[in-house]
C-alpha cells in the first residue's frame, strides 16, 4: 500500500513542493525515512508514532518506508511530521487520502497537538505558484499562510482534528485573510532631538536616496538617538516589500501569530561582537544574517571601530550588490540585502578628540590607530560622513519643539516619488543607480564640473567616491525640486565627504 502526500520545503528563503511517498509492506516492523533527511526529519519517526497513538489512531505495525521527493534535495525541519503521519495513516486506511491539490505541513507533538514551524510564508507562496488549492497548517501559522493570497488555508490544532476532517466527520473552517493595521505610529520621533540640525539634514538626505551614513561625535551627542529615529522618516513599505522582508523573518522563526507581516522598515542593531556568519549569514545550514534581516530597512552599527575588521570588510560586496551569496558543498543560496548602512563612532578611544573642552588625552598616534580599524575600502562605501558635535546647554534648556518626523517624511516621500517616476520602479533609488542611470540623470554643468574637479584633486577621491558624491548630489537636487544638479547641490554632497578620518 502506498500513498503520496504533498508538502513543501525551504531552500534559502524560497519554498518548493515536496512529495511524501509513504509505502507500507509486509515484513519485520521497521520505519525508514529516505530522501536526504536531516536529523530533525529522521526523528519524525518517534514523534508521528506517539502522536498517532495519543490521538486514538491505529498506527500500522509493518515495514514503513517514507521517501521525500525529490530525493536529491536536502530536507530539513520538523514541518515534514504532519505529511509523513497522514501519508502513513492514509496508506494504512485509517484516514482518507488528501486530494492531489492539497498540501500539509506542521510539527506534531507526542500528544497529537500541532506546533508552529518557521518558513510558512515562503512555503505558502510556493504552494500558490504550484497551483495547490488547499493548505493545512498549524493554527498558529494560519494567519501567516494567508498572506500568500493563494490557496485556502485550513488551521489545524491537532492530528485528531485533521483526521476527523479528512474522514468527513467534522467540517474544518477556512482561515480568513489577515489584514495589517493601517494605523501605525512610529514610537520614536525627530522632535525629541534638540539641536543637531545639520545632522538631521544629513539624515534627511540619506533617507531620501537610501545612502549609507557614518556619524562621528563624542559620547552623549545623540548619534544613537538620531539613528534610531531614522526609520520614522523613511517611506512606507509597499505590500511587495513587506512580503519580501517577512519571508526572511519567517524562515528565521521571528514572526508571530498576532503580527505575521513586517509592515515597518526593519532596524537591526547587532552588538560589535557579532560573528561573520551572524552579520552576513551562513553556518553549516545557511541562514540569513543581520544584513538580510535589515533588508529594505536600516543596519545600524554602533561603536563601529569596535567591530572586528574582517567582519566589517565582509560587508563590502553585499553593500554594492544588495544581496549575500553563500556557497557550501551542499549548494549555494542567495539572500537579499538591500539595506541602508548607518554607523556611529567616537572620534577617538576616549571619545573627546577635538572637543573644545580639551578633555581628550589621546595622542595623535592613538587616534590614528583607533580610526584605522576601519579600512579605506569600507569607508569608500559610505556616502555621507557627518560630525555630531556635543549638544550645547542652550539647546537642552530650550523649550522650543523641534521639527517632527512627519514633516521631514513628507519631503523624503516627495523626493522618492521623483525617483520612482525617473526610474519607473518603486524599488529603485539614487543610491542604487548604475553607470547607465548616472550618465542619464547626473549630468553636470561646466560650473558644477569644475567644482567637482577641484574637490576630486584636493581630497584625493577614488572613482567610487566620485560616483557616490554624484548620487548624493542627485538626491539633494531631488529634495530641492530641481531637475538639474546645481553647484550648491554638489557643494553640499562634497561637504558630506570632507570629514578627515586619516585613512581615506
Amino acid at each position: 500500500m502506498i500513498c503520496s502526500v504533498k508538502t513543501l520545503g525551504i531552500t534559502g528563503i524560497s519554498g518548493s513542493v515536496v512529495t511524501a511517498e509513504c509505502y507500507i509492506s509486509n515484513g519485520l516492523p521497521g520505519f525508514d525515512i529516505v530522501g536526504l533527511p536531516d536529523a530533525a526529519v529522521k526523528e519524525a519517526r518517534e514523534r508521528v508514532r506517539a502522536a498517532a497513538k495519543s490521538s486514538g489512531l491505529a498506527f500500522p505495525v509493518s515495514r514503513i518506508t517514507v521517501n521525500l521527493a525529490p530525493a536529491g534535495q536536502k530536507k530539513a525541519g520538523t514541518h515534514y511530521d504532519l505529511p509523513i503521519l497522514i501519508g502513513i495513516l492514509a496508506a494504512a486506511g485509517a484516514v482518507r487520502r488528501p486530494k492531489s491539490s492539497t498540501a500539509l505541513l506542521g510539527e506534531v507533538g507526542l500528544d497529537g497537538s500541532l506546533r508552529p514551524v518557521p518558513g510558512v510564508l515562503p512555503m505558502a507562496l510556493a504552494a500558490k505558484q504550484a497551483g495547490i488549492e488547499t493548505l493545512f497548517v498549524p493554527a498558529e501559522n494560519a494567519a501567516e499562510a494567508t498572506l500568500a493570497r493563494g490557496p485556502r488555508v485550513i488551521p489545524i490544532h491537532s492530528v485528531k482534528e485533521l483526521a476527523a476532517g479528512l474522514n468527513g466527520e467534522i467540517q474544518l473552517q477556512e482561515e480568513p485573510l489577515w489584514e495589517p493595521d493601517p494605523k501605525h505610529h512610529h514610537p520614536l520621533d525627530f522632535k525629541d532631538v534638540l539641536g543637531q540640525e545639520n545632522v538631521k539634514r544629513a539624515l534627511e538626505v540619506a533617507a531620501a536616496g537610501s545612502h549609507n551614513v557614518l556619524l562621528i561625535g563624542p559620547p552623549g551627542s545623540g548619534k544613537s538617538m538620531l539613528s534610531k529615529r531614522l526609520p520614522s522618516i523613511l517611506p512606507d513599505m509597499t505590500w511587495e516589500e513587506a512580503l519580501e522582508v517577512s519571508q526572511i523573518y519567517s524562515v528565521m522563526g521571528m514572526l508571530t501569530a498576532e503580527n505575521p507581516l513586517i509592515t515597518t522598515r526593519p532596524f537591526r542593531s547587532p552588538h560589535h561582537t557579532v560573528s561573520n556568519a551572524g552579520l552576513a549569514g551562513g553556518g553549516a545550514n545557511p541562514r540569513p544574517g543581520e544584513l538580510s534581516l535589515a533588508h529594505f530597512g536600516i543596519l545600524f552599527l554602533d561603536e563601529l571601530p569596535e567591530f572586528h575588521k574582517d567582519t566589517l570588510d565582509i560587508m563590502r560586496q553585499p553593500l554594492e550588490d544588495g544581496k549575500v551569496t553563500i556557497s557550501r558543498v551542499s549548494g549555494t543560496v542567495t539572500y537579499p540585502a538591500e539595506c541602508m548602512l548607518v554607523c556611529a563612532m567616537n572620534p577617538c578611544k576616549c571619545g573627546w578628540y577635538g572637543d573644545p573642552s580639551g578633555r581628550c588625552r589621546c595622542s595623535e598616534q592613538a587616534v590614528e590607530k583607533y580610526r584605522s580599524r576601519i579600512s579605506g575600502p569600507m569607508l569608500d562605501r559610505i556616502d555621507i560622513v557627518v560630525e555630531v558635535p556635543a549638544v550645547h546647554f542652550e539647546d537642552l534648556r530650550s523649550r522650543a519643539e523641534a521639527e517632527p518626523s512627519a514633516a521631514v517624511k513628507e519631503r523624503v516621500d516627495a523626493a522618492r516619488a521623483v525617483q520612482n517616476r525617473r526610474f519607473g520602479s518603486g524599488r529603485m533609488c539614487n543610491a542604487r543607480m548604475g553607470p547607465d542611470e548616472m550618465r542619464r540623470f547626473c549630468q553636470l554643468s561646466e560650473e558644477s564640473a569644475e567644482l567637482m574637479k577641484n574637490a576630486f584633486e584636493a581630497m584625493g577621491l577614488t572613482a567610487r567616491s566620485y560616483d557616490r558624491i554624484l548620487k548624493v548630489a542627485r538626491t539633494v537636487a531631488d529634495l530641492d525640486g530641481s531637475e538639474t544638479i546645481e553647484p550648491q547641490h554638489i557643494a553640499e554632497a562634497i561637504q558630506y565627504r570632507a570629514v578627515n578620518l586619516g585613512n581615506r
